[in-house]
């Protein structure tokens, strides 16, 4: 991970703004870190009519969204964008104002943009990559490795992360193809490899159940949800990762361990979203990190994907631009 990015970032304050979806968090907070910044974090929940005119109207007011404001604002997410814009202005411009994903509106309206290259945004002040950024580093996969190493000790090697997401806009993940994951993954069992296996809150009570019942008698653990979140501790002890294709979160950082990385194709429907998500499939396909799961773990290597660090001194520049520009000491 980058080092002294910024002069001085104890005494920056930094807002990470969103509607409080996991993922949009996850992207800010990764990147508010990665540049040595501890952020407070804003959730927003506007009603209607506000939440129909995002990004493109106003801002709802909101009184935990109140001066002063921040030096850095970090805002992921259609319904964050009206409060991004709104901060920028009512700052004077002071805020550095940086927007995760595509805004929807022009980009001009902030500082800094990043947005996933499957998007196709272009500006000045964007950068794109092909995958996410996280809050993944090697330090922390391999204190997180240490940390559940006990619960799957008696596991054979090699070792497989299970990613399981689940039904979103795009996807969908059914009881028969939960059935059918199952029966893919205890054949990887019978054949030696043992299962780490983390659905996830979208994978559904029925098809979680139908993974830990095709798996009871296979080398595996199946968490159950309950206590701390194996899937960091899972990535770091696993020799390979198998993960659903619903998530270009959990795509992305399994890429980001180096590791071969088998990605399970759910049922799609052909929406705009889809499309994305292809060329998002098809462009970690081309880079080496990952290949589609064919019922059967295959071994390669690549270098390890990671947006994090190159999102972040991308920032790190343009804001000791924005505060020379405006004189700030």
């Amino acid at each position: 991970m980058p080092k002294n990015l910024l002069a001085e970032p104890q005494r920056l304050t930094c807002w990470v703004l969103t509607n409080g979806m996991a993922g949009f968090e996850t992207q800010g907070i990764g990147i508010a870190e990665a540049l040595g910044l501890t952020p407070e974090m804003k959730r927003v929940a506007p009603s209607a009519p506000w939440k129909w005119m995002a990004p493109w109207g106003p801002a709802q007011p909101d009184e935990h969204i109140a001066p002063p404001w921040p030096d850095i604002l970090i805002a992921s997410g259609r319904q964050s964008i009206p409060y991004a814009r709104m901060i920028r202005r009512k700052s004077g411009g002071r805020t550095f104002t940086i927007v995760l994903q595509d805004p929807r509106i022009a980009p001009v309206n902030f500082d800094f943009v990043w947005a996933p290259a499957h998007d196709r945004l272009e500006g000045p002040n964007v950068l794109s990559t092909a995958v996410s950024p996280h809050r993944l580093t090697r330090a922390r996969l391999a204190e997180e490795a240490a940390l559940f190493e006990p619960q799957v000790a008696r596991l054979p090697r090699p070792r497989v992360a299970v990613l399981i997401g689940g039904t979103n806009s795009v996807y969908r993940l059914t009881a028969e193809t939960a059935a059918d994951i199952a029966g893919k993954l205890a054949a990887v069992a019978d054949k030696g490899a043992s299962l780490m296996v983390t659905p996830s809150r979208r994978t559904g009570e029925r098809q979680t159940q139908i993974l830990k019942d095709a798996l009871k008698d296979s080398p595996a653990v199946v968490w159950d949800g309950t206590g701390s979140n194996p899937y960091f501790g899972f990535l770091g002890l696993a020799d390979a990762v198998i993960v659903t294709c619903d998530s270009v979160n959990m795509v992305g950082e399994a890429a980001f361990t180096g590791k071969p990385v088998h990605v399970i194709e759910l049922e799609g429907g052909q929406s705009r979203k889809e499309t994305k998500f292809r060329r998002f499939l098809d462009a970690i396909y081309e880079s080496g990190a990952a290949r589609p799961f064919t019922g059967q773990l295959e071994r390669w290597e690549y270098d390890p994907l990671n947006a994090t660090d190159e999102i972040a001194e991308a920032i790190a520049i343009r804001f000791a631009a924005h505060r020379k520009r405006r004189h700030v000491q």
